[in-house]
């Protein structure tokens, strides 16, 4: 039987509110006319990280972040700034919520500070000033008319951690992001109805693992220039712990809380989508390899209890291996949502069975598949595959699951054959969102996909 995916639209538009002051509302903001092609409880909202925007570092019991010790090292930060002020969110955030209120937004995703709740982890106490804070936050939010969207992790997780036990690296990590899930579900969870248990793994294992350009800064020859790490191990290692944190708090939020509280958890994934750079079959295939050592690395394990075929392939052992017990976790309890954050796209260029200079995406541990901006000299420009990727995902998904997205770049779309959920697009200048409103409200709204 054939059932259809109808494609939604849903905006977010960070720092909307950090340029010249013209309502939201007067731009694009009309769910509730008659002639508004969005449903009336359609969400549009703004989005943060808690590294970037809370500041505060170390007030009323928060512990370091991985972040806070990451950026106070000399040589991380090519200007040396750090986020122990960053835009001080967390005693100006009232005067932030009036402005969403104001530009008419009525939902807003923030991240929780790990840092901030838990200082040791569950080594040591909740430090009630976080919970205090957050649960402020919350109700402000709410007497607003803003629905709160909360990630558990935006890359950041206290230092204790880290130092402990090396946090991703050890499957210890798992125990420590359970209590940690649990807390806030405990704290927080009778006001959310939307979580996000990780904001991009993908980049964090990467950029954190590989190329060491974020904490912990761990990298080998070629990938970085790190004091230590194994770029071609220690990513697999460190995804495998978060793809089993993800399973282990969704379990315990249907478990335990679902059904007093009635929220929904998913997880949001960085996606690129690659474009193969000739009509080759071995660029074709390049390209799939591409998204599945991408993308895919973390949306496979969550949705089918198991890693890609071309990752299996390719990297063996190197690759760890779920157990019977967490396969059936992982097919057990998947996501209620997908978020997707695409901002750009690329060319893939086959290194498998073709001649490859090195670059990045080239190598077997990416799946030797060359990335690149360009085609015969000329950008890949503005990514209008953004249809590509949704089309992908819609076929690719093997349940119908909401899929939520934030774009800076074009249109962004959602696909289910359920009601939406929710999605992300940041753009700094409104203008450019209405441009971008106009040119995918009749694709998203009136194209059906067949899935």
């Amino acid at each position: 039987m054939e059932h259809f995916s109808v494609l939604h639209v849903f905006l977010i538009v960070d720092i909307c509110f950090a340029i010249p002051m013209v309502s939201c509302n007067d731009i694009f903001f009309k769910g509730n006319s008659a002639s508004s092609p969005f449903p009336s409880n359609f969400l549009f909202g703004t989005a943060s990280s808690s590294y970037q925007f809370e500041g505060a570092y170390l007030n009323d019991g928060k512990s370091l972040s991985n972040w806070d010790v990451f950026t106070h090292k000399p040589g991380h930060i090519s200007d040396g700034t750090n986020g122990d002020i960053a835009v001080d969110q967390y005693h100006l955030y009232l005067e932030d919520l009036d402005l969403m209120n104001y530009i008419g937004v009525n939902t807003y995703r923030f991240s929780i500070s790990w840092a901030r709740v838990l200082p040791k982890g569950r080594f040591g106490k909740v430090n009630r000033a976080g919970i205090n804070h957050y649960n402020k936050l919350i109700d402000a939010l709410l007497g607003r008319g803003i629905q709160p969207f909360v990630t558990l992790t935006h890359y950041d997780i206290p230092q204790e951690l880290e130092d402990r036990y090396g946090a991703w690296l050890s499957s210890q990590v798992q125990k420590d992001f359970l209590y940690y899930a649990n807390t806030c579900f405990k704290f927080f969870g009778d006001r959310v109805k939307y979580w996000v248990t990780f904001n991009e793994p993908n980049v964090a294992v990467i950029r954190g693992y590989r190329s060491g350009m974020y904490p912990p800064a761990r990298c080998s020859s070629p990938f970085g220039n790190c004091t230590s790490g194994d770029s071609e191990r220690e990513p697999f290692i460190a995804a495998h712990n978060i793809i089993l944190s993800h399973a282990a708090a969704v379990h315990l939020y249907r478990a335990k809380y679902h059904k007093k509280q009635g929220g929904s958890i998913g997880i949001v994934m960085n996606a690129v989508w690659y474009e193969p750079i000739s009509s080759s079959l071995e660029d074709r295939l390049a390209a799939e390899r591409a998204i599945s050592f991408y993308m895919n690395w973390f949306l496979d394990p969550i949705l089918q209890g198991k890693y890609p075929a071309e990752m299996r392939e390719l990297l063996g052992s190197d690759l760890p291996a779920f157990s019977k017990s967490d396969v059936e976790m992982l097919k057990k309890n998947g996501l209620d949502f997908i978020g997707i954050n695409h901002y750009t796209s690329f060319y893939s260029k086959d290194c498998m069975f073709s001649a490859c200079e090195p670059g990045p995406g080239a190598s077997r541990t990416e799946g030797f598949a060359l990335r690149t901006a360009q085609k015969d000299g000329v950008f890949i420009g503005e990514p209008g595959t953004a249809g590509n990727l949704i089309t992908y995902l819609t076929n690719e998904l093997h349940e119908p699951i909401p899929m939520a997205a934030k774009n800076v770049n074009t249109w962004v779309g959602v696909s289910s054959v359920r009601p939406i959920i929710g999605g992300f697009v940041a753009d700094a200048f409104l203008g450019r969102v209405n441009t971008i409103l106009s040119s995918s409200i009749i694709y998203c709204f009136v194209r059906t996909v067949k899935a």
